[in-house]
């Protein structure tokens, strides 16, 4: 068995995303100690921004006309999909940015496409974590509700595409006690803090049960 683990914070060591894998994956690992874990962390080290747009035209260019650089970027889009092919499972940890995905992410993602044939289930019946934070508050009600782009994008990938069996964990509002504007939801904000804690201490029990 072999746990993939994916990162793509810009916070460091601050990140609220990359604290709650950490839970899941202590979890597991009390069960499950000797798994090993396959780690990338698209933020700290990051796909070139080019790879993808690379990739595809040497993927519509005869293979002995391949350039160099069309030849490495199928390869690195190649050893993506074969990443997520071989995990048995997987803890993704991705932040909401500016509403969406980071642009780390979607290169990622694309890359992944383009290393496999179109239709591929990457991830067909492989349980997956997928933790989400928000700056913010975006739910029903809010100011900002309908402006999160980025989860049901990343869940329509990973389920309706890519066939993973997932599970998510969210958390809004880490910005409060960093943006004195937020001050008034510190309570809120303390039990959204709580609540996605003991939900990713449960998931992660549970992805070593499976």
């Amino acid at each position: 068995m072999t746990l993939l683990r994916i990162d793509a914070t810009i916070q460091g060591p601050a990140s609220a995303s990359s604290s709650l894998a950490d839970l899941v994956l202590d979890e597991f690992r009390i069960v499950r100690p000797d798994v090993p874990v396959v780690s990338r962390h698209l933020a700290a080290e990051p796909l070139p921004a080019d790879a993808w747009a690379t990739a595809i035209s040497g993927y519509f260019s005869p293979e002995d006309q391949r350039t160099p650089e069309q030849a490495a970027a199928l390869d690195l889009a190649a050893s993506l999909a074969q990443e997520l092919r071989d995990a048995d499972a997987a803890v993704l940890a991705l932040p909401l940015y500016n509403f969406g995905v980071s642009q780390h992410v979607k290169t990622w993602i694309d890359l992944a496409f383009a290393g496999a044939p179109n239709g591929t289930r990457l991830l067909e019946g492989t349980p997956v974590v997928l933790v989400v934070t928000r700056g913010g508050a975006y739910g029903e009600g809010t100011p900002r509700e309908g402006w999160d782009h980025g989860t049901d994008f990343v869940r329509r990938i990973l389920v309706d595409v890519w066939g993973a069996d997932l599970t998510v964990i969210e958390r809004e509002f880490t910005l409060v006690g960093v943006n004195p504007a937020l001050d008034e939801f510190t309570e809120l904000a303390a039990l959204m803090k709580k609540e996605a804690e003991e939900a990713a201490v449960v998931a992660g029990r549970e992805l070593a049960s499976r």
